[in-house]
C-alpha cells in the first residue's frame, strides 16, 4: 500500500507539483487520485467529494485522512524531501500557514492563473505524464 493523494487534476498548480511528486516517488511510496476524474465518486463513494475539493486530503495505509499542509508535508517526507515542508508544521508557522493555505485552496484557480497563464487544465493534466 501507498499514500494516497486526493487532488484536483484540472488544477494547474496542483499538476505542477503532482508532477514533481511522481517524478520523485521511484519507491512507490505515493498514489495519486484525481478527483475530478470520471470514475472517482463510484471508486470511493465513502468520500466526501466538496472536503477534498475544499482542501488536499490524503489517505494513510490505515484509512486515515489527513488534510491541508500536513497531506504536502506527508508527501513530500515519503519522498525525501519533507525538510522543505517542514517549517511550515512547526507550531507558530502552523497556524499561519494553514490560514494561507486555506485562501490559496479557496482560490486556487484565479492564483493559477496569476502564476501560469492557465485557470485550469482543459483536461487532467498528470495523465500527459
Amino acid at each position: 500500500m501507498a499514500f494516497t493523494i486526493f487532488y484536483d487534476g484540472l488544477c494547474p498548480l496542483c499538476d505542477i507539483e503532482m508532477r514533481h511528486l511522481k517524478k520523485r516517488n521511484t519507491e512507490g511510496k505515493l498514489r495519486f487520485e484525481d478527483i475530478t476524474a470520471d470514475d472517482f465518486s463510484k471508486r470511493y463513494p465513502h468520500l466526501d467529494w466538496d472536503a477534498l475539493n475544499n482542501r488536499i486530503h490524503g489517505m494513510e495505509e490505515d484509512g486515515e485522512l489527513i488534510v491541508g499542509l500536513d497531506v504536502t508535508h506527508r508527501a513530500w517526507s515519503l519522498v525525501g524531501y519533507g525538510w522543505l515542508y517542514a517549517p511550515l508544521r512547526w507550531p507558530i508557522i502552523r497556524h499561519v500557514a494553514d490560514k494561507f493555505y486555506l485562501v490559496f485552496a479557496k482560490h486556487r484557480y484565479k492564483i493559477s492563473y496569476y502564476l501560469t497563464g492557465k485557470k485550469r487544465c482543459e483536461t487532467n493534466c498528470l495523465k500527459k505524464y
